[in-house]
Formats: structure tokens, C-alpha cells, sequence
């Protein structure tokens, strides 16, 4: 009887445990940004660091840029990806804009941007790297509390990366969101690459 009381009630836990999880999982299934959002606003203590070498770190007393400097009177093409040195993004996401900047700008787009969950200078030597680093500004989100304010974290510890960001792209003129690419999978390049959000400019 007792045995099958805690067996019982085991398998309520479970129960109780998968539903916590769905719950949690669906909570997330939606970034809370979305067209029309105003990023300054959402995220309004948030600071970026911009890729650089450790020692211009040091020269620079550690930086960092807020979205105001970032976004205030500009129009931004943004773009995030889960990581540097990760083979989509190395192979498929940075040199689809990389390509496309001259076009970028006769659209009138002050600055295209990448950002990651990583440091500035690990940012840097891969910027550096895939030789992206004239055509498209790199920043850290060392913390991913950019990441985080906006609900576009995800979890990549199957892939030892842990919490890192979803591949995202938005359209962004003075700080608000006129265009905004989620992918279903961070494996993929299916919205956020630069064609996709050039024709939405």
C-alpha cells in the first residue's frame, strides 16, 4: 500500500515537473519583441561592447555603448547569432551581409551591425578573421542581458554553448523595430540573412 502511494505520488511529481517545463518552454516560444518595439526603451540599462582588441579595451577603460548611441537617429540593420567561430554563422549568416553592404547603404542604412552572446575581443579575432570588420560593426553582449531583455535567449548547452542568443535580424529606424526575422532553429538561415531583410527596407 505504502509503496504504491509513493509510487503514486512520484509519477504526480513527474507530472507536475513536465508540465513546469512545457509551460516554460512555451512561455518562450515567443520573443517579446516584435515590430514596432522600441529596443531603447525595452532595454533601457543595457550596454554593448564593442569588438576590439584586449589592449583597446584597456586604453578604452572598458567601454561600453548604449542602445541610444547605437539606434538614436539612425537606421540600423541588427542581426544576432549564437556565436563566434559556430559554422553556420562563420559559413552562411556574417558573409550573407558581409556581401550585401554596399547595397545596405544605397538604401540609406547608417550602420549594419552584428551582436553575440561572447566578449568584445573574442568578437574581434573572428571579426577580423572573416575579414567582415570594415563592412559590419561587431558587439558583445558579454552577459546576454541584451539578449535577455528582449526574450531572444535560448538554451545551447546540447551544444556545449550554453545560454546564447536565437539568430534574430530586425530593420530598425530611431530605435524602433520595422522589420523583424525569428529562425525556428538556430541551425538555420532561413529569415534573418541579409537578402531576406533587404527587401523589407
Amino acid at each position: 500500500m505504502a509503496s504504491r502511494i509513493l509510487k503514486r505520488s512520484m509519477m504526480m511529481k513527474s507530472t507536475v515537473e513536465s508540465l513546469r517545463i512545457a509551460a516554460a518552454a512555451a512561455s518562450r516560444h515567443y520573443a517579446s519583441v516584435a515590430v514596432g518595439t522600441d529596443l531603447v526603451s525595452a532595454a533601457p540599462d543595457v550596454r554593448l561592447q564593442k569588438a576590439r582588441t584586449w589592449d583597446e579595451g584597456v586604453s578604452s577603460k572598458f567601454s561600453t555603448t548604449t542602445l541610444k548611441e547605437l539606434f538614436k537617429d539612425k537606421k540600423v540593420v541588427i542581426f544576432g547569432l549564437p556565436g563566434a567561430y559556430t559554422g553556420v554563422c562563420s559559413v552562411q549568416h556574417v558573409p550573407s551581409y558581409k556581401k550585401n553592404v554596399d547595397k545596405f547603404k544605397a538604401k540609406g542604412i547608417d550602420s549594419v551591425i552584428c551582436v553575440a552572446v561572447n566578449d568584445p575581443y573574442t568578437l574581434n579575432a573572428w571579426a577580423e578573421k572573416l575579414e567582415a570588420k570594415d563592412a559590419i560593426e561587431f558587439y558583445g553582449d558579454f552577459d546576454g542581458s541584451f539578449h535577455k531583455s528582449l526574450d531572444l535567449e535560448v538554451d545551447l548547452s546540447a551544444a556545449l554553448l550554453g545560454p546564447r542568443s536565437h539568430r534574430w535580424s530586425a530593420y530598425v529606424v530611431d530605435g524602433k523595430v520595422k522589420a523583424l526575422n525569428i529562425e525556428s532553429a538556430p541551425s538555420e538561415v532561413k529569415v534573418s540573412g541579409a537578402d531576406v531583410i533587404l527587401e523589407q527596407i
